[in-house]
């Protein structure tokens, strides 16, 4: 008999390819986040090697949310070529395009860079997303979307040391050499290891069984329902059109922003407001992103919790959001504290908070929407995301020189409790097809 409940899905007898599948993703979301941080972490070195200012640094970060602001193209590509193929293609792109970072002369050079990495690197939510909307049945959804979210953070953790060491042992270059080709192997790994449930030769009957039974299923434009299974090109004309999309977009507008900042400018902060040198950065600036790793999986176990006591899905995701939002409220002390370490622990705080929140938000795409439109939807609403990031990005570089990083933490720690509010105002729970309940 197959086991309706939300873990007894996971535990008992259904087989395990789908956590397989999704553990891969999570590999290549590791090295997609590597690769993007891996500037971050050597900027201190880059910025004397290339003549590069605070406000061009702002800039340089800003074109790469530029382009992976490109996410709806990505995403509209991945979903007309098939995961397998498409998934493939653009983690060759990101791997080819970060070993030439090793070969820029000058930051005008290294921003145009950054651009296409940045629209290479896009696909990695919409692709995560696919994913879990393939994959896995709507209960499982919020667990696998934490274990590939996982990724973000780890990729994180690994840059600082990676880089130390490169830098230290030969030169700046040389990180982005070295996490580009693992970009390359993973493309490798990812096209002779992946096929869609329907083909997938070790897939066990039951498991498909189990998949299927717990898809969820879409709404078309005139709101009747219609299987999951059905294979349309997404529409995004009609996307733009449904109020749970600019429900998630804006949220993720107000919330991403506390990600960049994490990812492209707390080593820079490390080193130029608290006097972090590189050895001290390869110590200390991973510890956030482990905090995070723990937050991609607290964030769906507490939509979870909320579920076990009542709670529909997209009320859970909702609460859980919030609950983030509310944690979120120690950032603006970043800036206040004397202590380093003490800076460093708040970060670690608002790090676990944004990625309770964030888990939930980027998973309602594959509750509201069919799942020929996830990876459009997807990279849709991060080009919104991405919107915030890059208005951020570039506001930090022309002006934490005069006011400091105090304003920015200020900022962020605040955003999110907004954009809570803002999704309890505009997702409809009614509009998504199916709401599981325990």
């Amino acid at each position: 008999m197959l086991s309706q409940g939300g873990g007894g899905g996971m535990l008992k007898g259904k087989g395990g390819i789908r956590w397989w599948i999704i553990s891969l993703v999570m590999l290549g979301t590791v090295i997609n986040y590597l690769t993007r941080s891996v500037l971050s972490v050597a900027a201190p070195t880059m910025m004397a090697s290339l003549h590069m200012s605070e406000q061009n640094y702002g800039v340089i970060t800003g074109v790469f949310q530029f382009g992976i602001m490109l996410q709806p193209v990505a995403g509209y590509m991945l979903d007309l070529t098939g995961l397998r193929l498409g998934l493939t293609l653009f983690a060759i792109a990101w791997g080819l395009v970060t070993m030439a970072h090793a070969l820029a002369g000058n930051w005008q050079g290294l921003a145009f860079l950054r651009g296409l990495q940045g629209f290479a690197e896009g696909i990695a939510q919409p692709g995560g997303l696919k994913v879990v909307a393939e994959w896995f049945p709507a209960r499982e959804r919020g667990f696998a979307s934490g274990i590939y979210n996982i990724g973000a953070s780890a990729g994180s953790i690994l840059a600082p040391p990676l880089v130390a060491w490169a830098i230290l042992s030969y030169n700046w270059q040389a990180a982005f050499i070295i996490s580009g080709g693992l970009a390359l192997i993973w493309a490798l790994a990812w096209f002779f290891g992946y096929q869609t449930p329907d083909r997938h030769k070790h897939l066990s009957g039951a498991e498909r069984a189990y998949i299927r039974a717990g898809q969820n299923v879409g709404q078309d434009a005139i709101g009747q329902t219609q299987p999951a299974v059905m294979v349309q090109k997404p529409s995004p004309l009609r996307i733009l059109r449904q109020r749970n999309f600019w429900g998630m977009a804006i949220a993720r507008f107000l919330a991403d922003p506390t990600w960049s900042t994490l990812v492209f400018w707390v080593p820079l902060y490390l080193s130029t407001a608290r006097g972090f040198d590189l050895k001290h950065i390869a110590l200390f600036a991973w510890l956030p992103f482990v905090a995070a790793d723990l937050g991609c999986l607290f964030g769906p176990a507490l939509a979870l919790w909320l579920q076990n006591r009542g709670v529909s899905l997209i009320n859970a995701r909702r609460g859980a959001f919030t609950i983030g939002a509310c944690m979120m409220l120690c950032v603006p002390f970043v800036g206040l504290v004397a202590s380093p370490y003490m800076a460093i622990a708040l970060l670690c705080v608002g790090a676990f908070a944004h990625q309770t929140l964030s888990v939930n938000v980027i998973t309602l795409a594959s509750d509201l929407f069919a799942p020929h439109e996830v990876a459009t939807v997807a990279g849709m609403v991060g080009t919104v995301a991405n919107l915030g990031a890059l208005l951020m990005s570039v506001a930090m570089g022309f002006l934490v020189a005069k006011t400091g990083y105090g304003p920015f933490f200020m900022l962020i720690g605040g955003l999110d409790l907004i954009g809570a509010a803002w999704l309890w105002l505009m997702i409809r729970p009614v509009a998504a097809a199916t709401e599981r309940h325990p």
